[in-house]
């Protein structure tokens, strides 16, 4: 598809004309490949869901802690979403102040640290702390990733960039389902010891791999650290040209963008609500992370085996496959989703979720009804069939746009702010739906089911008539949409500015090496 239709006309008529794809220019696959360790941050929080759904499969688990159930067993599940709220408050403003590498580094120990505690657990009161550690420190993975994604991927793989962020945490959903899968035969605690080591996998790679990931040019910008983003962007979007039109049309973008900004004093937490651009903004981020967990999708991921139970699937070793063959089955949707957001465009992809959504689960609802009454099995087969047309609709939207829908409408500014909005949303919606959940599958049954249902009717209804299309824009012009036509940045002076001081730069740089 033409460059115009991803990043919008600006951009378009100065990115490079070459035949090659971009895994044949050396600077853009040292940037992908660089931009994989941030990308595995959400594998962190997929880690975690998969592992207890994992758990509670285990009789050894369920034994060793003396059989968690009801509000005690919504505690085990919620603690990790209690710990990431806490995070919340401070995590978007230390992400702003310290930039977005430190903050990442820092999760990854402290997500090491947490994995240890909860290895070593010799009481339930010891796993349950040592969660809420795991999601404390786990939103200081999760937080900054998206961001410095968006902010220095290539112009025309922003858009799959960012949306195949959150499809990685379906890639430590399968590290951990098929972890404990390979363990459930296992007599002694290491049954359920060594899928709980395993989550400092992805935080180690990432502690190590850090080292070489460029820090963002867009928070360098607003440190007043100009010439080392343009170092940066001239290195992995032009092969170190300075002076290249992209360089210096992506320059102009963020300099001006950030200097607005800046002139208007819109870097405190009031300016979220401050223009009724910013108001929308907040809504859509706010809806997007409660839409994202009730609508139904947390019931599965983590109280599979209780709805497993429902039908007559009560085995380990079935559970642990369904979940195992589950993960993979998401992750394969997330990746094709992540690949048509600038194919099919957002609000394509919001839509055809949406109905999908609502369809697989009335007939869920419905088998399941058939299923408990009369015990048929052919319904109990549909209901599991259902689990997975469900996340196939699930994945293709809300997995890739979770994130980066709202890493795109929110101005630099507000970007840190605005995602951890979204974050409290979906991990206070979790710490609600733990307790929940579990509680309305063990009195009502199938009839909870119903609830979603409705709920998936409203949430259909708000996505198709208030989130907008931000396809064809670049990061900074996305605010045209918005803030109307004059949030577009006037790059013209600075461009010539810095194509000017670029090529004074080289000058030197050729004298001084005479």
């Amino acid at each position: 598809m033409k460059a115009e239709q991803i990043v919008g006309k600006a951009l378009a008529e100065v990115l490079p004309i070459t035949d090659k794809w971009w895994f044949q220019q050396s600077h853009l696959l040292r940037l992908n490949l660089l931009l994989v360790i941030p990308l595995l941050s959400s594998s962190v929080a997929g880690y975690d869901g998969s592992l207890m759904n994992g758990l509670q499969a285990l009789h050894q688990w369920r034994d060793y802690f003396g059989q968690p159930q009801g509000a005690l067993l919504g505690l085990v599940n919620a603690a990790q979403s209690i710990g990431s709220v806490l995070a919340l408050p401070i995590v978007g403003s230390f992400s702003d102040k310290f930039g977005r590498k430190p903050v990442l580094f820092a999760g990854c120990i402290g997500v090491i640290v947490a994995t240890i505690i909860q290895a070593t657990s010799t009481t339930l009161a010891q796993f349950i702390v040592s969660r809420l550690v795991v999601g404390f420190a786990g939103m200081f993975v999760v937080q900054p990733a998206p961001l410095l994604i968006a902010e220095v991927a290539y112009p025309t793989h922003r858009g799959k960039y960012t949306a195949a962020y959150w499809t990685m945490y379906y890639l430590g959903a399968i590290l951990a389902s098929w972890t404990t899968f390979g363990t459930q035969d296992y007599v002694s605690t290491w049954s359920w010891r060594i899928p709980t080591i395993l989550q400092c996998a992805y935080p180690l790679i990432q502690t190590v791999g850090l080292f070489w990931v460029p820090e963002s040019p867009r928070w360098l910008v607003s440190k007043d650290r100009n010439s080392e983003a343009l170092h940066i962007l001239a290195k992995y979007h032009a092969a170190g040209d300075a002076q290249s039109p992209l360089v210096v049309r992506e320059m102009g973008e963020i300099v001006e963008t950030i200097r607005m900004e800046q002139d208007a004093k819109s870097t405190t937490w009031g300016t979220l609500v401050a223009t009724p651009g910013n108001r929308k903004r907040l809504f859509i981020a706010v809806c997007l992370g409660t839409f994202a967990q009730w609508n139904g999708i947390g019931v599965v991921s983590y109280y599979l085996s209780l709805v497993l139970d429902t039908v007559g699937v009560t085995s380990a070793f079935d559970q642990t496959l369904i979940n195992g063959l589950l993960q993979v089955f998401n992750f394969g949707a997330a990746v094709m989703g992540a690949m048509l957001v600038d194919r099919l465009g957002r609000r394509t992809l919001f839509t055809w979720s949406g109905i999908g959504m609502l369809m697989s689960y009335i007939v869920w609802t419905a088998c399941s009804a058939v299923n408990n009454n009369t015990g048929s099995q052919p319904a109990g087969i549909v209901v599991i069939v259902c689990l997975f047309t469900f996340f196939f609709h699930y994945d293709i939207c809300f997995t890739p746009l979770l994130m980066g829908y709202t890493t795109e409408i929110m101005p630099f500014s507000i970007r840190s702010k605005g995602l951890s909005c979204e974050l409290m949303a979906i991990y206070a919606s979790l710490v609600i739906a733990a307790f929940v959940n579990p509680i309305g599958l063990e009195n009502i049954g199938w009839r909870y089911y119903i609830v979603f249902c409705c709920l998936l009717v409203i949430f259909l209804a708000v996505t198709y008539f208030t989130f907008p299309e931000t396809r064809g824009y670049s990061l900074e012009e996305i605010a045209e949409v918005f803030d109307g036509p004059s949030a577009r940045p006037d790059t013209a002076a600075i461009e010539r500015k810095l194509s000017d001081a670029a090529y004074d730069e080289q000058i030197e740089e050729r004298i001084s090496k005479v």
